[in-house]
C-alpha cells in the first residue's frame, strides 16, 4: 500500500455494535496492517437493535461518502440497510467511487452492494444493466467500487485472537485494498473440469438478495457468476430460496453460480438424510447453469475478497476453480 491509497475508515449503516471495545480493537489491528484509521462518529451508536435509527445511518453512508475514503469499512451487518434504500443519495454513493473508494463489508452490506449495481452507483465499469464491459476502462490501483469481504468487529477486532482474525482473511483484504488481488483460488467438487465462463460477479448473502427480488434495488444481470453465502437458515430454506431465484428466470441467466459457507443452522428430525447437499443436487436438476461449492466466503472466519460488478473469468482445471478479475 502506498500512502496515498490507505485511509480507512470504520462505521456502522447497519446493526449496532454489540461490543464498542471490538472497535477500538479493530482500528488498533488495522493501524497495525499499515492503514492510516479514522472512526465514524456514530459508529457505536445505537437505537433498539441497529447503530442508530434510520436518520442516524443515512447520515452516516451520506457523510462517508462525501469523505471518499480510500476504504469505507463497516463495523458489521446484522440488519438495517434495507430500511435505508429507498432514501439513499446514490449520486453522492456513485461519486464516492469515483474519487476512489472502496465500500468493503458482507451479510446485510449486500443489500448497499447490490442496490449500487442496480442504481449504476457501482462503479464506471459496474453498470448493472450493462452485459458488455466498457473497453479500455483503466483498472489502476485507485479504483473505487463495492467489495464483498470482511468487516471491522468480526475480522478485525476478536477478542483473544492473534491478530483480531484469520490471517489469511487480513492478508487477502490488504492485497485487494492496495489494487494487488487479481484472483482467487478454490477447491470445487469434481465433474467441473474444463469449465470456463466470463461475466459480471456480483452476489452476497442469499437471503438479502432474496429480499431485492421485484424492487427497483435488484440489479439485473444476465450472463453474471453469481457467488452465495448464508447463516442460520437450514438447507430447506436455502434451498427455497435458490428456487425462487430459479423460478424468477435468475439462475438460468448466469453463466456459473459459485456457492460460498452456509452455517450454523441445525439439524431436524424430519430431515431423514435430507441436507445441504441434497438441495444442491435438486438445484441442479431444474437449472442449466453450473453450480459450484467451495468457494471461501461467508459467515466464516476465512473469507476472501470478492468485486463487486466486475468482469471476471471462472476457470477450472481438475477441481481447482480460479477467479479472474
Amino acid at each position: 500500500m502506498t500512502d496515498s491509497h490507505d485511509e480507512l475508515l470504520i462505521h456502522s449503516p447497519a446493526g449496532a455494535v454489540a461490543e464498542r471495545a471490538s472497535v477500538k480493537r479493530a482500528a488498533r489491528r488495522l493501524k497495525a496492517l499499515g492503514f492510516h484509521v479514522q472512526v465514524d462518529a456514530d459508529a457505536t451508536a445505537r437505537h433498539q437493535r441497529f447503530a442508530g435509527d434510520d436518520d442516524t445511518r443515512l447520515a452516516t453512508l451520506h457523510r462517508v461518502a462525501d469523505a471518499a475514503p480510500s476504504v469505507a469499512l463497516a463495523t458489521r451487518g446484522g440488519y438495517g440497510i434495507t430500511r435505508l434504500l429507498d432514501r439513499i443519495d446514490w449520486k453522492r454513493i456513485a461519486r464516492s467511487v469515483e474519487r476512489g473508494t472502496r465500500w468493503v463489508g458482507y451479510s446485510d452490506l449486500t443489500a448497499l452492494q447490490l442496490a449500487a449495481l442496480a442504481h449504476g452507483a457501482g462503479g464506471s465499469d459496474q453498470h448493472a444493466h450493462c452485459d458488455h464491459a466498457h473497453a479500455g476502462h483503466d483498472h489502476h490501483h485507485t479504483h473505487g467500487g463495492f467489495w464483498a469481504g470482511p468487516m471491522a468487529c468480526g475480522d478485525f477486532g476478536l477478542e483473544g485472537v492473534d491478530g483480531g482474525g484469520d490471517d489469511v482473511t487480513q492478508d487477502i483484504f490488504c492485497e485487494a485494498m492496495g489494487g494487488e488481488l487479481e484472483a482467487i483460488g478454490f477447491r470445487t467438487e469434481a465433474g467441473f473440469d474444463g469449465l470456463q465462463a466470463k461475466g459480471r460477479l456480483w452476489g452476497g448473502n442469499l437471503t438479502v438478495l432474496m429480499s431485492l427480488l421485484g424492487t427497483p434495488h435488484a440489479p439485473r444481470i444476465r450472463g453474471g457468476v453469481l457467488f452465495l453465502e448464508d447463516v442460520n437458515e437450514h438447507p430447506y430454506r436455502i434451498e427455497r430460496s435458490l428456487l425462487q431465484l430459479h423460478q424468477a428466470g435468475v439462475l438460468d441467466a448466469q453463466k456459473a453460480v459459485l456457492l460460498g459457507e452456509f452455517t450454523d443452522w441445525k439439524k431436524s428430525p424430519l430431515d431423514r438424510g435430507y441436507k445441504l447437499k441434497s438441495a444442491i443436487e435438486h438445484l441442479r436438476s431444474v437449472t442449466r447453469t453450473p453450480i459450484l461449492t467451495g468457494l471461501p466466503y461467508g459467515h466464516t472466519p476465512v473469507k476472501v475478497c470478492l468485486p463487486q460488478g466486475q468482469k471476471v473469468q471462472l476457470v477450472v482445471e481438475g477441481r481447482d476453480a480460479m477467479v479472474l478479475w
